[in-house]
């Protein structure tokens, strides 16, 4: 049963209220004075803290109430406090709402409003508590990854990069090939070196080709090798890629330009680890694994005729699915940090642009993006002018009221970016908004 801790030096007040919450099955406890109350705190758990803003009767400031407040503010920085103020100390409340105090009620009291700020505080915290749970077994989870695997410098706090890595791990000492699909830019390359480092051939030699921009000669020549004369230009022999990985793993990326008969070729390499070089007859034996990759459409390659099925469930044994940063958004502020040269720093609003630009171009536009701020930045501190980052949304013109923006922070656990999704807004509105309704950024 949720416990709430009521401060205040009249007994009736102590007495109303545990009336009014036994109604909706909360426990309430009590306490006369500021270090009664503390003492409770010490001792047992407590959910929520209603707390007078005044206990002697000399005065009228709200001082000892202040006091009283950032007294637990420094035990437990999350505990939910609503302040019970006269008129008189109005102006503290205020003050102390900016300071990270849950909400400020009048005396006399409204049931309801009361009732309701109780429900909400007790929704958030569980939802939080929740949350903090999740993150707790997601850290868990990456510091088993760090130490069981080499995960190649890897950097990654969003759940989604964790799956993806894990799954990686996972398939890699696994002989056979690997596809890994996703957006330019978005770091295929790196999940290809997580599964060779951590592969049974991880000593053997790591080759990597990117199958697009070259000719179709050209990139057989590249893969399989070539005799002197086998295309125009070719003045010597040459050893491909399949030669020079044999015993280790070949990364052949953008796989979908592969020409009609190089993929014919890769078949048979698949099948066979045989080939021959361009303008040879003599047949080669290697033993490679081949992990490729693309940002095509490969199923629509095949229904088109430009892409071969057979060769497709043969690369697609174990697929891997990189996600566009857009839906890694944890991974955007750990990523421009690492980005960062020594003793840069990025400011608040620098930190809001980046999580709210929908990164098209995935982490290689993000390092673009901080390469460039650094250049322009006059000093340490990098912000959102110095990103320049295109397409920025403008700041919502909303009347959003606190129910409202309470509900959706308790629905998201305080995750900000969530709930201004849910309320349509961009997070800097959403903070404006905040801070004009005096709800706690924390």
């Amino acid at each position: 049963m949720p416990t709430v801790l009521v401060i205040d030096d009249n007994p009736a007040v102590a007495t109303a209220l545990e009336v009014l919450f036994s109604l909706r099955d909360l426990r309430t406890v009590s306490a006369t004075s500021p270090a009664a109350g503390l003492a409770i705190l010490e001792r047992e758990p407590v959910d929520v803290v209603i707390q007078d803003m005044n206990f002697r009767a000399d005065t009228t400031s709200g001082e000892d109430g202040a006091a009283l407040f950032r007294a637990i503010r420094a035990r437990l920085p999350d505990m939910p406090v609503i302040l019970m103020t006269a008129w008189t100390q109005l102006s503290s409340a205020v003050e102390l709402v900016k300071a990270g105090a849950a909400d400020y009620l009048a005396k006399p009291w409204d049931d309801n409003k009361l009732l309701t700020a109780v429900h909400n505080l007790l929704e958030l915290s569980e939802t939080r508590r929740e949350l903090s749970r999740r993150r707790a077994g997601e850290n868990r989870r990456r510091t088993e990854l760090e130490q069981r695997y080499d995960l190649r410098g890897a950097v990654f706090a969003d759940p989604a990069t964790e799956r993806v890595i894990a799954l990686a791990c996972q398939v890699a000492r696994a002989d056979v090939p690997v596809l890994i699909t996703g957006p330019n830019g978005a770091g295929k390359e790196k999940i290809a070196e997580i599964v060779q480092a951590n592969s049974a051939v991880a000593a053997g030699p790591f080759v990597i080709l990117n199958c697009g921009g070259l000719p179709s000669e050209l990139l057989e020549a590249e893969l399989f090798g070539a005799e002197i004369g086998a295309y125009t230009g070719a003045s010597r022999a040459r050893e491909g890629k399949f030669e020079s990985a044999d015993g280790g793993t070949v990364f052949l990326d953008e796989i979908g330009n592969l020409s009609a008969n190089g993929q014919m070729k890769l078949l048979r390499v698949l099948e066979t680890g045989r080939f021959e070089r361009l303008g040879s007859n003599r047949e080669r034996q290697v033993k490679v694994r081949v992990i490729s990759a693309t940002n095509a459409d490969l199923a629509a390659m095949i229904r088109a005729g430009t892409f071969r099925e057979d060769l497709y469930y043969r690369l697609n044994t174990i697929e891997i699915r990189v996600p566009p940063l857009a839906e890694r958004i944890d991974d955007i502020l750990p990523l421009a940090r690492h980005f960062l040269a020594a003793g840069k720093r990025l400011s608040g609003d620098a930190r809001d642009a980046l999580r709210n630009h929908s990164w098209p171009g995935n982490v290689r536009e993000l390092k673009n993006a901080l390469s460039r701020a650094q250049l322009l930045a006059a000093g340490a501190e990098i912000t959102a002018a110095d990103l320049a980052l295109p397409g920025a949304r403008p700041p919502a013109d909303d009347e959003i009221d606190r129910p409202t923006i309470e509900a959706a922070l308790a629905r998201t656990g305080g995750v900000i970016a969530q709930a201004a999704a849910d309320l349509g807004l961009s997070r800097q509105a959403l903070y404006r908004r905040m801070d004009k309704l005096n709800i706690p950024r924390e």
